[in-house]
Order: C-alpha cells, then sequence, then structure tokens
C-alpha cells in the first residue's frame, strides 16, 4: 500500500502542468464606438455595418441585413462630406484637381489604411470561409464595412455626426493631400485670389538663386506683393519654389494658419 502511495505521488510531480495562456480580449462594440468618438442610439445599425453576407452563409433564415446597402450610402456620405471638405479648403482649385484628390482621399487604398488603423478586421461579423482566408486584413472587406460604419452613423446621428467623424478619420489622408502637387498648386492660387481681393494686384515671382548640379538643382525664388509682403521659398524646381514662397506669405497674412 505504501509502494502504491508513493507511485501516485510520484506520477502527479511528473505529469506535465497544463500550460496557461492570456485569454485573448474579445472585442467589444463599445470600445469601437469610443475610437470612433461617436455612441450610437440604434446598437442594431452598428452591428449591421460590422456583419458580412458570409456571416449569415448556411444558416436557414430568409435573407438577413448585412452591410452591403450600408456600404452603398456610405460611399455617398464619405464622397459628400470629402467634396465639401475640399470645396472649402480649395477654393482656387479647378473641378478636374478637386476630382483628383477626392479620388486618392476615398480610394480602396485610403479607406483600408483607415480601417486598418482604427483596428476595424477585430469587429467584423465573417463566415467561416472568410475568417479562414484571412479576410479580416483584406482592403476590400475593410474599405466595405467602414463605408457602411459610416452610413450608419449618419443614420443614427444626421450628417453633422458623419461629417465629425469622417475628418476625425482621415485626418491624415486630408494633410497628405495637402502635401501633394495638388496642395502645392493651390499656394499659388490662394495668394493670388487673396492678393486681388485684399491689394488689388497679382503676386510677382522672381528666381534669386540657383544651384546645384543639373540632377539636383536648388532654386531659391522670391515673391512680391504690392512692394511690401515678400516670401522666399526653396525647391527642387522653380514652380516648387514659388509654391514655397506663396506659402510663406500666406502663413505671414492669414497669421501662420497655413500648414
Amino acid at each position: 500500500m505504501i509502494r502504491y502511495k508513493t507511485m501516485l505521488k510520484t506520477r502527479e510531480l511528473t505529469r506535465p502542468k497544463p500550460v496557461r495562456t492570456a485569454q485573448a480580449s474579445i472585442p467589444t462594440e463599445a470600445e469601437l464606438q469610443s475610437m470612433l468618438g461617436y455612441v450610437f442610439h440604434r446598437a442594431e445599425l452598428l452591428q449591421e455595418a460590422l456583419t458580412h453576407r458570409s456571416h449569415w452563409q448556411g444558416k436557414h433564415w430568409d435573407r438577413l441585413p448585412d452591410n452591403e446597402r450600408l456600404e452603398f450610402l456610405g460611399d455617398a456620405v464619405l464622397s459628400l462630406v470629402v467634396s465639401e471638405y475640399l470645396l472649402g479648403t480649395y477654393p482656387a482649385l479647378r473641378e478636374g484637381e478637386l476630382s483628383k484628390i477626392k479620388a486618392h482621399v476615398v480610394s480602396r487604398a485610403s479607406l483600408a489604411g483607415v480601417a486598418r488603423r482604427l483596428g476595424l478586421g477585430r469587429f467584423l461579423r465573417l463566415g467561416r470561409g472568410e475568417e479562414v482566408n484571412c479576410g479580416r486584413e483584406k482592403d476590400s472587406l475593410l474599405a466595405n464595412a467602414l463605408e457602411a460604419v459610416i452610413a450608419a452613423i449618419y443614420l443614427d446621428g444626421g450628417l453633422a455626426s458623419a461629417r465629425e467623424c469622417i475628418l476625425r478619420l482621415f485626418r491624415k489622408e486630408l494633410i497628405r493631400s495637402d502635401h501633394g502637387q495638388e496642395g502645392l498648386r493651390d499656394y499659388k492660387s490662394r495668394l493670388q485670389e487673396w492678393s486681388q481681393k485684399h491689394c488689388g494686384d497679382v503676386p510677382q515671382y522672381r528666381t534669386i538663386h540657383e544651384s546645384g548640379p543639373d540632377h539636383r538643382k536648388a532654386f531659391q525664388v522670391e515673391v512680391i506683393v504690392t512692394n511690401e509682403l515678400r516670401g522666399v521659398g526653396i525647391g527642387r524646381t522653380k514652380k516648387e519654389a514659388e509654391q514655397m514662397a506663396a506659402k510663406h506669405v500666406l502663413r505671414h497674412v492669414l497669421h501662420d494658419s497655413i500648414s
């Protein structure tokens, strides 16, 4: 008997102990609402926005709501808000130039990037097939879900709530558009518009210095408005230097409000 008890104790000592793993935190819709900066009054709208059609595959009920219809509406709301923002931010740009900027901001790649910053993939309701095929990381699913969430906010809280959320979520994309070629062209246009309105004159640009080899040129340009306001800009081309000079003057006359 003593020998039997000893054997039992020995087995207990040698038996491998179960490895404790940290329990994965389950994302909640409250967490997502906190990141969105918006609290839903109708939680079912957010649930619908997060539901991919694959979630209902194999179910015996009639067609249940997924996010495709909301995606359709969200695309229109996003386009409206971004168009409105660009129209107010770039008063001198023509329709074609505004369309190029908008197309970049609302592109699938841009939407997927915003969705990834939110960690939106963690909250999606997917079917087994999409789950296995890494659906939570697909650009198409992420972009569509983000548009659906935007539509859900619009339906729940109105255009003002949707606008506030969109401008917050797409802040980086909108800032990048201001630093791209389209944004650079706008500094000269904006300065000319300001100058004609307040001074009755147009800016004059003059190259004051040029340096570097042909493949790495650097230009320094001065802009003069009414013989008083002056700005200097440096760029890899004369055009870029002129834009930087115009930006310099705009910062002065608009009290550093130009980014």
